[in-house]
């Protein structure tokens, strides 16, 4: 028997030792297009980053080893053009020399893999734009490198292009990553994709999402300018084009064998192609999804090698069936770890299969052992708890977690099975109860209605239906940040605080900071009377769904303690000294180790702290919750701290100083720069005189010389659009909201005596004939000020409102930003 393969690559090579440790006797011919077999392109990325540094590493088989070892030839350099499947032959041509040969199989197996995509964008050819695919590929992009490339656009935000950007900042490289898509890695959903994004721009990767690129255009320095769909335009050294892969196809369609519905080779579950000589594997091929039964295009490694077995099993007589692909995949960004595996929420939404869903952030070890870190799991089974898919995201475990989950799922196993599984346990290794069987418990507690849950994204349809929202966390934490509109009783007050509660009230929804509290607070609520659901994942998932981890580069925060820390001579270094002495000789260092709690732990190892500390003294706090980074700096506003140090990676890091003297008031503390020089305005209205009266307060409060922060929040946003009509996607409903709402601070109306258009005119001419400056000129008065104007978050979910339609020098922040900012000053107008 002769075997021809095409393609040298995992499929091929494997295939090819396969079929001869089963079949010693058998003719095994390999051609492969490229110069290189079997070689490790998974690693292709970390020798750019030096990361893996010996390139010959990632050559794990040469044409002399295959042949020594196996017997197999390997001709590299050789493509093969076409099929004649009646004569059971392959027409090959050599490339460096143009000859063509021909060559007889028995049985054929197609691995060609696939290609990089290169849409028809303008410039998509100029020098200095590349794809990263092969051992060539990777050479180029650090031969740029070496010759000093200092900026790079990543286009694409899947497994190569979110590999690359990590690999090009480990080589000091400044990288801006565009993605289409509202957010990177499409395999997750976007609240576990979230964490992504934050590790991303800690270490310095500037995003770019829900934005396509127009064009590329070469500068006449060399250098490349590539512009966005937005208008963006972003200067580059090199451009990494990761914007997806198309499988090989062409001999195949040429060949007349039949193409699948996602444009694969369709194949049996014997791996057979519509030719009963011909098999195919690997990227080219269509495969079954195993949850949704659907044909999709999920080209991995892993499903790769695995139907190389199995074809080759085939070949040799040895009837074997591959089952589908679950997609279990992996990603490393650069301290964290994000894999998945079955079905995302958006594919079984896409493919209209009804599923429930829970998430939970439990520790990756025993929390009293150091080191123990959040993994933030979500779990999707469907009615009956059936699991149809898992996603996880941390900096320890997340790989055992999801590979326990693919392998129940592969089995057969239910939301039931998960709580019996018994996993390895050792305080440095996991928990006595695992985050599998708490995902486990909580799945469990839902379908049989002891604790339902609601996610992130059905909050809102639920408050619009009646629904009370009751936050039952400690007061150090809702100062950090509350969801809007909801009720606040603390779990221990919450017995004797029931008859606070509306007793009308369709639904309670119960949130902490993770969901175990509000679990508890749930099931007392339910034993008292109450239809209670808790918010899966609290108040963490909640943030994730709706900021989906981006945060503006630097905040307000670090930019104003970046102020106080530079200021070192002048009028602003002599008010700092005033305010704020310098600590005594006296003063001391209290550390304070918070590592493994969940939230408010820390927090409330910091205000203990506090207690036990005098003026002047500093308190340095290290904990793995990588929700303190922000809760730190609103606890250190909100108690008069100063931040020293803030620092985040796989632990965060604090140092805290209190003021080295206190105000004479009792109780009061005096904070630099914050002593009644703030002046906080909600702008809640969009009425033409309101919005006047707003600014006009604004201007004459910055004219005495307070810092003037202005929250826009529901239809005061309206005064923050541009005037003119910004292109960007939008569902039906947004769509028509913005049609009802008035775009910009010129198309205003007042709230009464509008008289369909007169009485706001006549306001208008009565403005300019008294000198009255113009809405938009007052805004602008206030931002060249030193004024900021912040968007509520919240507020722009809700009525569809974008960034990207606002305009120019708007910050986006919660209700814990305004409270931060109210709590600087003593005027607070609400408009």
């Amino acid at each position: 028997m002769r075997v021809i393969i095409v393609g040298g690559n995992a499929g091929g090579a494997s295939a090819a030792a396969r079929l001869r440790r089963l079949d010693e006797k058998a003719e095994i011919v390999v051609y492969e297009k490229g110069d290189y077999i079997s070689f490790a392109n998974c690693g292709l990325p970390y020798h750019i980053g030096n990361v893996i540094t010996d390139r010959s590493q990632l050559l794990v088989q040469t044409p002399a080893s295959m042949k020594e070892r196996f017997n197999i030839d390997f001709l590299t350099g050789h493509e093969v053009t076409s099929i004649d499947r009646q004569a059971h032959t392959v027409t090959v041509k050599e490339l460096a020399t143009g000859t063509e040969m021909t060559d007889r199989y028995d049985k054929l197996v197609l691995s060609p893999g696939g290609s990089p995509l290169r849409p028809p964008i303008p410039g998509i050819d100029s020098e200095g734009i590349y794809s990263l695919w092969t051992i060539p590929d990777m050479d180029r992009i650090i031969q740029a490198v070496h010759a000093g490339a200092r900026k790079a656009v990543v286009v694409g935000g899947g497994f190569i292009g979110v590999e690359v950007a990590e690999n090009l900042r480990e080589q000091k490289v400044d990288v801006a990553l565009v993605e289409m898509l509202p957010q990177v890695l499409a395999f997750l959903d976007p609240d576990i994709a979230a964490y992504a994004h934050q590790e991303l721009q800690m270490h310095g990767v500037d995003l770019h999402l829900g934005d396509g690129v127009k064009s590329f255009a070469k500068n006449v320095d060399g250098t490349l300018m590539v512009t966005l769909t937005s208008g963006t335009q972003l200067a580059a050294d090199m451009v990494i084009l990761a914007i997806g892969v198309r499988p090989n196809t062409q001999i195949a369609e040429h060949a007349g064998l039949t193409i699948g519905t996602s444009h694969g080779v369709l194949v049996d579950e014997h791996l057979r192609t519509s030719d009963p000589d011909i098999y195919a594997i690997g990227d080219v091929i269509e495969v079954e999804h195993f949850v949704t039964k659907s044909k999709a295009l999920i080209p991995l490694a892993g499903p790769a090698n695995r139907q190389a077995r199995i074809a080759a099993n085939n070949i040799a007589g040895r009837d074997d069936i591959y089952k589908g692909t679950q997609g279990t995949s992996i990603v490393k960004v650069f301290d964290l770890a994000a894999g998945a595996t079955g079905a995302s929420a958006a594919l079984l939404t896409k493919m209209g299969i009804p599923f429930r869903s829970i998430t939970i952030h439990p520790g990756s070890h025993a929390g009293y052992y150091p080191g123990s870190t959040p993994v933030h799991i979500k779990l999707l089974y469907s009615p009956e708890g059936k699991l149809f898919g898992a996603q996880a995201a941390g900096y320890d475990g997340v790989d055992k977690r999801i590979d326990v989950l693919a392998t129940a799922m592969r089995l057969g196993a239910t939301v039931d099975d998960l709580t019996d599984l018994e996993l390895a346990y050792a305080p440095p290794y996991g928990s006595a109860k695992d985050p599998v069987n708490m995902a486990g418990f909580v799945a469990q507690n839902d379908l049989e209605n002891l604790a339902p849950v609601v996610t992130p994204d059905h909050l809102t349809e639920e408050l619009a239906k009646g629904a009370v929202l009751l936050d039952v966390r400690e007061p150090e934490e809702t100062s950090c940040g509350i969801i809007p509109g909801a009720l606040t009783i603390p779990l221990p007050e919450l017995r004797n605080r029931i008859g606070e509660l509306p007793t009308g009230a369709k639904i309670i929804l119960t949130y902490c900071k993770v969901g175990l509290r509000g679990y508890v607070a749930q099931r007392i609520l339910v034993q008292n009377g109450f239809q209670v659901a808790n918010l899966t994942g609290g108040y963490t998932s909640w943030e994730a769904s709706v900021t989906h981890g981006i945060e503006e580069q630097p905040t307000r925060l670090e930019r104003e303690a970046d102020d106080q820390q530079t200021c070192t001579s002048g009028p602003c270094a002599t008010k700092t000294e005033l305010l704020a002495p310098r600590a005594p000789a006296s003063a001391k260092t209290v550390e304070i180790d918070a590592c493994g709690l969940q939230c408010p732990g820390p927090l409330l190892k910091l205000k203990e702290a506090l207690a036990t500390t005098g003026p002047g003294d500093m308190i340095k706090v290290t904990a793995s919750d990588p929700g303190f980074y922000a809760d730190v700096a609103a606890f250190a506003q909100a108690q008069g701290l100063e931040v020293v140090d803030r620092q985040r990676g796989k632990l965060v890091t604090a140092t805290l100083r209190k003021p080295a003297q206190a105000a004479a008031t009792a109780g009061v503390v005096v904070v630099p720069g914050k002593a009644d020089d703030h002046a906080t305005i909600i702008v809640f209205s969009n009425d033409l005189d309101k919005v006047i009266a707003a600014f006009i307060i604004a201007n004459g409060a910055q004219a005495m010389g307070k810092k003037i922060s202005m929250f826009f929040t529901f239809w005061g946003l309206n005064v923050l659009r541009k005037d003119e009509n910004v292109r960007i996607k939008k569902t039906f409903i947004e769509r028509m909201f913005g049609m009802m709402m008035p775009r910009g601070a010129t198309h205003l109306i007042l709230s009464k005596m509008h008289m369909m258009g007169m009485g706001t005119g006549m306001i208008l001419g009565l403005m300019k004939k008294y000198n009255v400056t113009p809405v938009e000129a007052m805004m602008r008065s206030v931002l060249d000020g030193g004024g900021t104007f912040i968007a509520c978050t919240m507020s722009m979910n809700l009525m569809g409102i974008h960034r990207e339609e606002l305009i120019d020098g708007i910050e986006e922040g919660g209700v814990a930003t305004m409270l931060g900012d109210a709590d600087q000053g003593h005027i607070n107008f609400f408009i």
